[in-house]
């Protein structure tokens, strides 16, 4: 497997993609702002989710698919399994990313690359609730309202800018619908999401 820096931030972003998605929503009318939607995050439970993705690459005339299962469990585990063109597995655990295909296996610590932590620590900023961890990678603007919202990330982290050039969160009430990252070549990923079982 090729294990070069570009191959696992690649990887990362379709992490980050994995803890938006296990986001709760928010809930709430009058005065809802990003802080009601991180204590809304803070309070959700551990759950599944199926997800849809699509990779929208400049040199391809039409977006790559992929899809499977989605897994969080707190306070440091994501799990990604594709199952959807071919069977892939991408484990977080604490600082050590791995990732499966086949019989290929290979982890990394994520302290080598600071643009992947960056990344994975925003990750489980966003699913712990935490404002303050999320704002040290991104800075954020919530739209809309709690029946049809989004939430921006976009990067103040100098490494985590080379890359990404913004990422949109959208959902309605406590419902996420998708997510959308936008790199700085021009790619994109955008991943739909359908929750598994209830909160």
């Amino acid at each position: 497997m090729d294990a070069t820096p570009t191959v696992f931030f690649k990887r990362a972003l379709s992490a980050l993609a994995l803890a938006c998605a296990m986001l709760p929503g928010a809930a709430g009318a009058a005065g809802w702002d990003i802080d009601q939607l991180m204590q809304s995050l803070a309070q959700a439970r551990p759950g599944r989710a199926a997800f849809v993705e699509k990779k929208y690459i400049a040199m391809l005339d039409r977006p790559v698919e992929s899809s499977g299962e989605l897994n969080y469990t707190p306070p440091d585990r994501l799990e990604k399994r594709t199952v959807k063109p071919r069977p892939e597995r991408m484990l977080v655990e604490g600082d050590t990313m791995t990732l499966e295909r086949g019989q290929q296996k290979h982890s990394v610590r994520m302290q080598e690359y600071p643009e992947v932590a960056a990344l994975i620590d925003s990750m489980r900023g966003a699913l712990a609730g935490d404002r303050r961890q999320l704002e040290r990678a991104f800075r954020l603007r919530l739209e809309g309202a709690p029946a049809n919202w989004t939430l921006a990330l976009t990067p103040t982290d100098a490494a985590v800018g080379r890359s990404v050039h913004l990422i949109r969160i959208a959902g309605a009430r406590d419902e996420l619908r998708s997510i959308e990252i936008i790199q700085t070549d021009g790619d994109r990923t955008v991943m739909n999401i359908d929750r598994i079982g209830g909160k």
